[in-house]
């Protein structure tokens, strides 16, 4: 067997490994394993697919793994105290929003996280509003059944960033830290609707009683 049998014997077992990878990074590794013995293949016989192919691969899968050690070094930071979402924005697909438009309703199927970029919204249920630059819809990542736990409504017309549970799913398999940022998250949430209530119900004990109309 000459070396550049051996080559292509490698490359093709790199590819079978690359294929049984559970997890990303190690994925992203292999194929760029694979991408450089493939290319060095492809040269050496003259195949140009071959060549064209994995100078695509190459930069790609090398690409997708920085950004995503990146990732996993922002979600360590956002575990030890950084709960900025600006680093998961490049995962993130832009929405634009009519005003009026609902954008979930209570007790829909959650599938995804919204991050607001522009617009008003309100929480019906609480009446919170949500301004530019929050984090929303991430309560029903966690809730039984994936479920929303309120009502989402667009104020005025805007954009948001959404990012689907299935790719925090995988994100948290990448890095556990990653699950840490999102229990922060929600647990901020729930101090807030905490507070919220609190708030409204000592403003209910306040405010002074409603008379009652007396009819002739």
């Amino acid at each position: 067997m000459t070396w550049v049998e051996a080559l292509g014997w490698l490359g093709a077992a790199l590819a079978i490994v690359g294929s049984a990878m559970k997890t990303i990074l190690p994925l992203r590794v292999i194929a760029i394993t694979a991408n450089s013995v493939g290319l060095v293949y492809s040269i050496w016989l003259g195949l140009c697919p071959g060549v064209i192919v994995n100078i695509i691969l190459l930069p790609l899968n090398t690409f997708r793994m920085i950004q995503m050690l990146r990732l996993i070094s922002k979600a360590n930071q956002a575990a030890n105290g950084d709960l900025s979402i600006d680093w998961l924005k490049p995962f993130m697909n832009r929405r634009e929003v009519a005003a009026g438009e609902l954008l979930f309703a209570k007790d829909d199927t959650a599938d995804a996280m919204f991050y607001t970029l522009t617009g008003r919204y309100r929480l019906h249920e609480s009446g919170i509003e949500v301004p530019p630059g929050s984090v929303v819809g991430e309560m029903g990542f966690l809730s039984p059944g994936n479920r929303r736990t309120q009502t989402l409504e667009s104020l005025e017309a805007g954009s948001v960033l959404t990012v689907s549970y299935e790719q925090l799913r995988q994100l948290y398999f990448e890095n556990p830290e990653f699950g840490t940022y999102f229990l922060r998250l929600t647990s901020e949430r729930l101090f807030q609707n905490m507070a919220a209530m609190e708030r409204e119900i000592a403003r209910l004990r306040v405010a002074p009683a409603v008379p009652a109309t007396r009819v002739a």
